[in-house]
This record gives C-alpha cells, sequence and structure tokens, in this order.
C-alpha cells in the first residue's frame, strides 16, 4: 500500500510524435513531486482537432477511450495548457444529457490538469532542482492561459532555479498564430502573427524561449530558424527538469 497519490500521464499527440524527451521532463517532474506515475498505454490523441473542426462524433469518440484509459488514477496531468483544456473544460459538454457518459466525463474533468499547475497548485511544489542556467522568456499560451489560469505557475518554478533569469517579452500573452488548425486555414494571418511574435522574442536579448505547449513552441521555432534567427526553444518542463542534452526544438 501507498500514500502516493497515482498520477496518468497524458503524453499528447506531439510530445509522442516529435518531441518526447517532453513526456520524460514531466514524468521526472511528477515522480519528484512525490506521485506514483503511470503511463496508460490506451491513450491516444484527446480530439481536440475533431473538435475543433466540427467532428463532434469522433471528438466524443477519443473521448470515450481517454476516459476508459485514465480509469482509477487520482490525477490525469498533460504537458500541454492546450490537451489538458480540451479534457477538462470540453469533454462534458460531449456527454451532456447522456445518462451513461455524462457523470464519467464530469469525474473524470474534475481531476484533469496542466502539468506545471499541478506541480504547484495541487502538489504544492515551491522550486525544482535542475542545473540549468541562461536568460530565458516565456510565452503563455492560449489554451493554458485563457481556460485554465495559468501563468503565475510556470515562472514560479523558473524563479527558483538560480541559474535562470528571466527576461518576459512584451505582450507575452499574446497569440503565437499557431492555434491548430487556423495556421492551416489561415496562413498568411498565422504568419503575420509570428513574425510579430519573433520580434517580441528578439527584443528580450533571451538565449531560450520557453512554453507549455509544443504547437505554439513548434511554430515560434519554425519561424525563428526560417528567418536565422538564434533564440533556442524549448518546453518548459525540460528546463525544469534539467533534461536538455537533447537539440532545442527545431534545432540540430
Amino acid at each position: 500500500m501507498t500514500d502516493q497519490p497515482s498520477v496518468g500521464l497524458f503524453v499528447t499527440c506531439l510530445a509522442d510524435l516529435f518531441r518526447p524527451t517532453v513526456g520524460f521532463a514531466a514524468a521526472k517532474l511528477i515522480e519528484d513531486a512525490g506521485c506514483r506515475l503511470e503511463v496508460p498505454m490506451a491513450q491516444t490523441c484527446c480530439g481536440q482537432p475533431a473538435y475543433n473542426s466540427g467532428d463532434r462524433k469522433d471528438a466524443r469518440a477519443l473521448a470515450e477511450q481517454a476516459i476508459e484509459a485514465f480509469d482509477g488514477f487520482d490525477y490525469v496531468v498533460a504537458p500541454s495548457g492546450s490537451c489538458a483544456a480540451m479534457l477538462k473544460k470540453h469533454y462534458p459538454g460531449l456527454f451532456k444529457g447522456d445518462a451513461r457518459w455524462e457523470a464519467r466525463a464530469l469525474a473524470f474533468s474534475a481531476k484533469v490538469h496542466e502539468l506545471v499547475s499541478f506541480l504547484t497548485d495541487v502538489m504544492k511544489v515551491e522550486k525544482v532542482e535542475s542545473d540549468f542556467a541562461g536568460t530565458v522568456t516565456y510565452h503563455d499560451s492560449c489554451s493554458g492561459l485563457r481556460e485554465l489560469g495559468i501563468q503565475a505557475q510556470p515562472r514560479k518554478l523558473l524563479s527558483s532555479l538560480p541559474g535562470v533569469r528571466l527576461a518576459e517579452m512584451k505582450n507575452s500573452d499574446v497569440c503565437c498564430g499557431f492555434g491548430g488548425t487556423f495556421c492551416v486555414k489561415y496562413p498568411d494571418i498565422s504568419n503575420a502573427i509570428v513574425e510579430k511574435k519573433k520580434a517580441t522574442i528578439g527584443e528580450t536579448g533571451a538565449d531560450v524561449l520557453l512554453a507549455g505547449d509544443i504547437g505554439c513552441l513548434m511554430n515560434m521555432a519554425g519561424k525563428i530558424k526560417r528567418e536565422g534567427g538564434r533564440t533556442e526553444v524549448r518546453h518548459v518542463a525540460e528546463v525544469l527538469a534539467g533534461m536538455t542534452d537533447a537539440p532545442p526544438i527545431a534545432g540540430k
């Protein structure tokens, strides 16, 4: 028997396919916080792309799969404000009025948390151990900020690292232009938005750009790389966990 809270890690598609180091960093941070961690193998996409495209049928099917896969855990934690918001805020609506599923969806959503918010707000983590050193700037991703209220939490943990200096960018809470399918449907508008974001990142003089969503990070990293910028781009979990041996996003 153990009194450690059980946590199911929702890895996310982008971490699984493009940036597995984020999953490993999340696992380390969760375990260091005193939790018993598992990664359910039956998990897949949270359903957000289908949901945002109006495909409620497939979104619901994916939601059912996630609810089943994470049954029995005390908490469900995702290293993504976007995916966590889908799981927490939108799953209940997919099952509204369904006698069989609505209660399960509500119970599931109640135990879902974004990674850094989980560490600070639930597990009351005040500081983390990491030997990372450098000047960083932080982008507040839309879903994490507006749907989950994540803003102070990553800054709190970053400030606990003696080697880190945080250089705040102007309009850190303004969209980077990714928006999931938005950047595909409206590429010219998306490019104009990320062009402005790239400029504000450069003005900080930071060595590294951090955020809590891989989609946003890939979008900004791609723009920086294409235009010859030198700012490295990483998920905040990698820095907090001291797991920065892998090349930065869009790096060599």
